[in-house]
C-alpha cells in the first residue's frame, strides 16, 4: 500500500532507542548521534521504492557523514511475514549496497511506533540537539529513480549542518507501508 509522510512537526525530539544489526552488535541513538546532526531512514530490502533508491541514498549518506552527520537505517517490517527482510538478508542487503551507516532491526517495531513511521523510506533528519528538521523525501524519484532530480534530502542535512535549520518547504516521502504485525 503507497502512504505518504506526514509533514514535518520541527523541534519534535528524537526518541530514544537502543537496537541491534543483524549481527547483534547494539546501537543507541546516542552512540549514532553526529556533531552536526542526526538522520533516521526507515527502509526494508523488498520495497521497490527503497530499491529504487538505495544507491543514491548510500552516495548521499557518505556526503552526509562528511559533513558531521550521524546515519542510520532502522527496518521495522515484520519479518516472519516478509522473509525478504529478515535479518540475514538485511546483511546481504547491506554489504551489497555499500552501506557506511549501522543498519538497525526494530523487531518489536517500537521505534516505528515511537518516531511515527508510515513506509519505506521514511526519513526523520534531526539539528545537532536532535530537534527535527527534515520529514521530507529523498528527491522526486519513486518507485522509478527520475534521473538529475534535486538532492533534497542531502541539501536539507546540509543545511541543517551549517545552520541548524531544515527547509521550510519539504515535500512528504513516499513508499509501501510498513508491514506491521
Amino acid at each position: 500500500m503507497l502512504l505518504q509522510t506526514p509533514i514535518c512537526d520541527f523541534g519534535w525530539k528524537a526518541p530514544d532507542f537502543v537496537l541491534k544489526d543483524p549481527d547483534g552488535q547494539v546501537m543507541s541513538l546516542e552512540q549514532i548521534r553526529g556533531d552536526k546532526g542526526t538522520l533516521i531512514a526507515f527502509i526494508c530490502n523488498h520495497c521497490p521504492y527503497v530499491k529504487a533508491v538505495i544507491a543514491q541514498l548510500v552516495g548521499d549518506v557518505k556526503i552526509l557523514q562528511e559533513a558531521g552527520i550521524g546515519v542510520a537505517a532502522v527496518m521495522s517490517n515484520d519479518f516472519h511475514s516478509y522473509p525478504e527482510d529478515s535479518p540475514q538478508n538485511m546483511k546481504i542487503f547491506a554489504a551489497e549496497n555499500g552501506f557506511t551507516f549501522p543498519y538497525l532491526l526494530d523487531e518489536d517495531q517500537s521505534v516505528a511506533r515511537q518516531y511515527d513511521a508510515v513506509c519505506t523510506p521514511d526519513f526523520f533528519g534531526f539539528d545537532a540537539e536532535l530537534g527535527l528538521q527534515y520529514r521530507g523525501r529523498l528527491d522526486a524519484s519513486t518507485a522509478r529513480v527520475v534521473p538529475g532530480a534535486r538532492r533534497e534530502l542531502r541539501e536539507a542535512m546540509l543545511a541543517v549542518a551549517k545552520t541548524g535549520k531544515g527547509p521550510e518547504a519539504q515535500t512528504a516521502s513516499m513508499g509501501c507501508s510498513i508491514k506491521w504485525k
